[in-house]
């Protein structure tokens, strides 16, 4: 096993950055730090914690242009978007820092005769935070800014993708003076990921990233009794209604499937037309989609920057190629995009059409620059079509009959349900999935309660 990882750019191949992998050494060190200052910092205030997280979302911000031309070079995300995320992540660590108090505030019961009664909301203690590449901040602060406000501590494992990340959120948070021991990163191999999973110190995990990942999460910690929340996988559907706004649908559907070049968890994967509308929708959707342009992530005309890896983006093409022999059509020509090529990470958009349910498009997770249009002939099939996924993360309704469209949302089995809108987190919303989609919830200030565990205190005053 290499004791170095090494970040491959999908700009142009070069190895971007290099580190050493923690030794065991290295890990139980860190191990012992944030157990030796959980006692502090769960005593410590509450104002105090979110007043550093304050100071923290300052340092970090003062960082956004570099930090954006990391973000660029690492994952591939065009420079004209990158800022977005530091933009992002500012929002929803400001959010949960000013609901800290008044949720993590002891909750007192109504009076009873010779009784006091309450609840306290206990840190968990060490939580293990284990975050994907591709939108690297915005999926950590969802549990590491909760987790630190309401007194716990901290051991974060970045992807190998992006590990500038776990060091420049560090760096912010020492320019805040957090306490030692409180807030710390790994770089870490798959092996040694497991094993702080199995550590005895490590009383919660938040991990997003695949079902298969998940899965080894879940076993790793299986028999310990510690809480697991899991963002997993997405196949997220849209469904445009006869009644939509058209201009709008295709605006907001293409964007959120092609946006970050499709490597989104929660990005539209499928989309379900009426059939009053196919024919319109999917004419302005090649042509809104034919303006992309594809090129280097440094570039700031790129619209479309590369795939994360050559093999990603292939897989994708095998998925687009396999529908096709099924009848799929195609329509966009690859040719469009000169930097096109297979075996690179550059990848033209693609938009199918006549594709069905026994394609692998429309049912398997494809992480990259397409999306399958279907047409449907009611509410009913469309509803039907959503909730044919082992997948339930988001999913969309376009319609100007928002109470239909609300009434559409009761029946779908996903974690959360947009009308008129798609592919957004708002902090102030629970962020769940259901079915392959994971188990628990961040965000909100149902967050907290993932983080945290109730204490009673049930006190006779008179005897």
């Amino acid at each position: 096993m290499s004791k170095q990882l090494k970040t491959i750019s999908p700009i142009d191949g070069s190895v971007y950055v290099t580190r050493d992998y923690a030794s065991p050494e290295q890990i139980a060190q860190a191990r012992e730090r944030a157990t030796a200052a959980r006692q502090h910092w769960k005593h410590t205030p509450v104002a105090k914690r979110m007043a550093i997280c304050r100071r923290m979302i300052d340092a970090f911000t003062a960082e956004k242009d570099s930090i954006a031309e990391e973000i660029s070079w690492m994952m591939g995300r065009p420079i004209r978007y990158a800022a977005g995320e530091v933009a992002g992540f500012a929002e929803r660590a400001h959010y949960m820092i000013n609901i800290a108090e008044e949720v993590l505030a002891p909750t007192t019961l109504p009076e009873k005769e010779g009784f006091q009664r309450s609840i306290i909301r206990e840190p968990l203690g060490v939580v293990f935070v284990i975050a994907p590449w591709n939108y690297p901040y915005l999926t950590s602060v969802n549990a590491i800014v909760p987790a630190i406000l309401a007194g716990n501590t901290v051991i974060l494992k970045h992807s190998a993708q992006t590990p500038l990340c776990a060091e420049r959120i560090h760096e912010a948070f020492a320019q805040a003076r957090l306490p030692e021991g409180v807030f710390q990163y790994l770089h870490l191999s798959h092996e040694h990921t497991e094993g702080v999973i199995k550590a005895p110190e490590v009383r919660h995990v938040c991990f997003t990233g695949s079902v298969s990942g998940g899965a080894m999460v879940q076993q790793a910690a299986a028999g310990r009794f510690i809480g697991t929340g899991l963002e997993l996988g997405g196949k997220d559907p849209a469904y445009v209604r006869a009644d939509a706004d058209l201009d709008h649908a295709v605006e907001t559907t293409m964007d959120g499937a092609f946006f970050n070049s499709g490597q989104s968890c929660c990005g539209i994967e499928r989309i379900y037309v009426h059939e009053d509308l196919h024919d319109s929708f999917v004419e302005k959707a090649v042509e809104l989609v034919k303006r992309y342009k594809l090129g280097r992530s440094d570039d700031p005309d790129t619209t479309l920057g590369p795939m994360v890896r050559a093999k990603a983006a292939d897989f994708v093409r095998s998925q687009i190629g396999e529908a096709v022999q099924q009848g799929a059509i195609p329509h966009i020509d690859p040719t469009r995009f000169p930097m096109d090529q297979k075996g690179s990470p550059y990848m033209a958009p693609q938009i199918l059409t006549e594709v069905t349910h026994k394609m692998r498009v429309m049912t398997e997770e494809s992480f990259g620059p397409v999306v399958g249009i279907q047409k449907v002939s009611s509410d009913e099939e469309a509803v039907s079509l959503m909730n044919d996924s082992e997948y339930g993360l988001t999913a969309s309704v376009f319609s100007s009959d928002i109470e239909t469209a609300t009434q559409l949302g009761e029946q779908v089995d996903t974690g959360t349900f947009f009308v008129n809108r798609c592919d957004y987190l708002d902090p102030a919303l629970a962020w769940t999935g259901v079915k392959n989609s994971g188990c628990g919830c961040t965000l909100s200030h149902l967050g907290f309660d993932h983080l945290t565990r109730p204490k009673s205190f049930h006190i006779k005053t008179s005897l």
